[in-house]
């Protein structure tokens, strides 16, 4: 972290500042709303603390159903330009290792005053949304309330559950009328997704490596594939983040736009499509796109998620850049939408704390709190420091997968090329989940092709797995 400009540990003026702080916030303002009755529940991933939402459906009358989902009130105790914020401003988000867990801001905080924790009473921004039956948003609303999680959930069991797998998780059954809430989320998520594939958004499996211990010790990387719970969570923040842009350009107030460009390796996209005898058009296309990925979705479902990791490595990575009420902003490619920011993770990422700023802004009438000039510098900061943090971890879990494979030097493994670029060649294995550079014999390889590798070096301290491709029996 040192060594990419991240700040691994608090100063001084942050404890002392933290010191100061005696609890949660509160607010007496009229316009709060009080919405601790609600049957307000978390998803998330089994140990995480530091919840930034919750959601509810509740019926109306003419069969549309309100989705309303409460996101942390951060900035109620995280004030611009205080020691905290600054170091969250210096870092713009949490960095998640296996070795440990560099939080944005203090844990008390993101953990316990600033997180919608289970039973306890949290200031919240709500994004109030009327879904009709087909899925399509009918109407919004955006205010301050006040809230209480009912239930802390986990990704996997509520997942389990909705798929009929098992029975409820215990803190279903623990509030009457919560598992009915969720079955309608889940129903209104579902139909929420079929609009958005109509509209193009791509059908990606983006799985991603869950490190797993046997007490303290490292014992394996598998993958932790996506699930009905997640997809509920994507889709209401994909909604929630639209509502928010929107709402802030009708107050005539800018945006801090998160945006995915057309790919620049789109005719690698169209290879690896005909490769398997079907046709993609020339300039990126994402209906295209997401037609022939559905396709192969239904043809070759054991290989699918191989096609997904070679997409999303050949899309690109994603961006923050300002946007001005009414001007032309790029879109996001791969979730076929215009209206997008980042805005329901305030705990994890400064971009959405930004967010936030301008949301209760704009709500109060009050001036934005940072300047147009302001707001494209930090997009470009915040795009440069995610970069950073994605490769501490990336670099954190090669350790992590080194460290399975230095006693396994020799061995042969079936792999996906991953990576392909004047700096080097990559691929990846499934047993364990590693990613490594091959080392000898790389030439003419590219993105999603298969090869059989042989594994030459380790090196646990830098990350290094090395291969050396070998011809197949």
């Amino acid at each position: 972290m040192l060594a990419r400009g991240l700040l691994p540990d608090f100063s001084a003026a942050v404890h002392t500042q933290l010191d100061a702080i005696r609890g949660a916030a509160h607010d007496e303002n009229s316009e709060i709303r009080d919405l601790r009755g609600l049957l307000w529940a978390s998803i998330d991933n089994d140990d995480s603390r530091d919840l930034d939402q919750l959601s509810v459906a509740l019926r109306t009358a003419g069969g549309a159903v309100r989705i309303l989902v409460a996101v942390a009130d951060v900035d109620a105790i995280v004030k611009a330009s205080s020691a905290i914020d600054d170091h969250a401003r210096a870092n713009t988000a949490s960095v998640y290792t296996a070795a440990e867990i560099f939080s944005m801001l203090p844990e008390r905080l993101s953990t316990d005053l600033t997180s919608l924790g289970e039973g306890q009473r949290r200031l919240a921004i709500i994004t109030d949304i009327t879904i009709g039956e087909a899925g399509t948003v009918q109407s919004s609303e955006v205010y301050r309330a006040v809230v209480v999680n009912r239930a802390k959930l986990s990704y996997d069991s509520l997942a389990g559950w909705l798929n009929a797998e098992h029975a409820a998780p215990e803190q279903v059954l623990a509030v009457p009328g919560l598992d009915e809430s969720l079955r309608t989320q889940d129903a209104v998520a579902q139909a929420m997704n079929a609009v958005r594939h109509e509209h193009g958004v791509l059908s990606l499996d983006t799985s991603e490596a869950r490190t797993i211990f046997q007490h303290t010790e490292l014992a394996d990387l598998k993958l932790d594939p996506r699930n009905r719970a997640k997809d509920l969570i994507e889709n209401f923040m994909i909604a929630v983040n639209g509502v928010t842009t929107r709402y802030l350009e009708q107050k005539g107030f800018p945006t801090l736009r998160r945006v995915l460009r057309a790919p620049e390796r789109w005719a690698r996209i169209v290879e690896l499509a005909s490769d398997v005898g079907e046709p993609l058009p020339s300039e990126p296309n994402a209906a295209a796109l997401e037609a022939f990925l559905q396709k192969r979705l239904a043809v070759a479902p054991e290989n699918f998620s191989d096609l997904s990791l070679s997409v999303v490595k050949l899309l690109g990575r994603g961006e923050y850049e300002l946007g001005l009420p009414g001007g032309g902003v790029a879109s996001h490619f791969g979730l076929a939408v215009k209206d997008y920011t980042h805005s329901t993770a305030p705990n994890r990422r400064f971009p959405d704390l930004i967010t936030q700023r301008l949301l209760k802004a704009a709500l109060a009438g009050r001036p934005q709190p940072y300047s147009n000039q302001e707001l494209s510098a930090l997009a470009q900061y915040c795009t440069e420091q995610e970069d950073k943090a994605t490769k501490i971890e990336r670099q954190v879990r090669k350790s992590e997968a080194a460290l399975l494979l230095e006693s396994r030097i020799g061995e042969r493994f079936d792999a996906m090329v991953t990576g392909a670029s004047p700096k080097g060649t990559w691929a990846r294995i499934l047993q364990p989940f590693a990613e490594g550079k091959i080392v000898a014999a790389a030439r003419d390889l590219d993105v999603g092709q298969h090869v059989r590798v042989e594994l030459v070096h380790t090196d646990v301290e830098r990350g290094f797995i090395d291969f050396a491709r070998v011809e197949r029996p």
